[in-house]
């Protein structure tokens, strides 16, 4: 047999509860890949999300219907003619980026024809609480250069404003992960602009944004659940100034990558996210993050225990992690606790 393929359920607990509009999580389900090579080991990690119907059986289920071929040889080509955008998807490419890059002796950052990493903006996030316990959190990291903040549709006027109150320097992101309407939006724009909110990620639900056409608001809002690859480029124009990429919905680098040049040229602002991950999945999205106007990479810092040698924070600034972690040859320490 050319590989071994090992998959497995990783369940990492949280430092506090992430709460969003759907929902709150107290640890992050994440699917981690192994391919084995030659005395060289390929990693990856997604996160299933069931808002796009996933869960982590259902990921499991579908990298081991790819179990021969990947054992085989297959390669990223044939891995995107058979599978779909997703969590399935992206874990596996990400083990094949980095077992390319171990057995070829080339870091991915190299065959992407950039520069080695260099430490990058990165937004905090302040969930959803109450107004003063948000403001809170957000004192808590009022020297980080962008925060985001999540919303829903209760009083997010008052979560916002104060949150800029306690953190009068910071750039603002605003997120309602969907759970907005357009009257709720329409009626917040003088709330936004007083706090200079630099961006609205996915206000309206991606199957609602209909009402963004013709909507003019003086502030880009961002698709993020309406986007996930480059076939979904056409119908966003006249409805968002930017694009979330994040590697759980493109289903990988490989198409991340191709979504970034196309998003670029068609005219939309960058935006990079991810889940609530390790540092093993945030890893390959750097690739992409440093192309971008926005940096969400944030996941790794809400586990109790990332892996000893991801990314840090270091003065509001996001640092790569240990060279030879992922996409590089030099040989890998350090795991992450569950």
């Amino acid at each position: 047999m050319l590989r071994e393929l090992t998959v497995r359920h990783d369940r990492l607990p949280l430092k506090a509860p992430f709460r969003i509009s759907r929902g709150v999580k107290q640890a992050a389900d994440v699917v981690t890949v192994e391919l084995h090579q030659a005395g060289r080991v390929g990693r990856g990690e997604s996160v299933p999300y069931g808002r796009y119907g996933e869960s982590v059986a259902s990921v499991i289920d579908e990298i081991e219907t790819l179990r021969s071929e990947l054992c085989g040889g297959m390669g990223r080509d044939e891995l995107e003619a058979r599978v779909g955008p997703g969590a399935a998807r992206n874990a596996v490419d990400a083990a094949l980026w980095d077992l390319e890059s171990r057995l070829s002796h080339v870091p991915v950052w190299a065959k992407l024809a950039r520069p080695p990493h260099a430490p990058i903006t990165t937004a905090l996030t302040v969930v959803i609480d109450t107004p003063e316990l948000m403001a809170e959190a957000a004192a808590r990291a009022a020297d980080a250069k962008l925060i985001k903040i999540k919303v829903n549709a209760d009083d997010p006027a008052a979560r916002i404003e104060a949150v800029r109150r306690a953190a009068p320097a910071a750039a603002l992101i605003v997120d309602p992960n969907e759970s907005w309407n357009i009257g709720i939006l329409r009626d917040l724009q003088p709330t936004l602009e007083r706090a200079a909110v630099l961006l609205i990620e996915q206000p309206l639900p991606a199957d609602a944004d209909d009402d963004l056409l013709g909507f003019s608001s003086r502030i880009p809002i961002c698709a993020d659940e309406a986007c996930h690859t480059t076939a979904d480029l056409p119908r966003l124009r006249g409805r968002y100034k930017a694009v979330n990429i994040k590697l759980d919905k493109t289903g990988g680098l490989t198409e991340a990558w191709r979504l970034l040049r196309s998003a670029r040229a068609e005219g939309f602002r960058i935006m990079v996210g991810c889940m609530v991950c390790s540092s093993l999945g945030i890893a390959p999205a750097l690739e992409v993050a440093r192309e971008a106007e926005f940096v969400d990479l944030d996941g790794p810092l809400w586990l109790e225990h990332d892996h000893a040698d991801g990314v840090k924070l270091q003065d509001g600034l996001l640092m790569p992690p240990t060279p030879g972690f992922w996409g590089e040859p030099a040989k890998f320490s350090g795991s992450a606790s569950a």
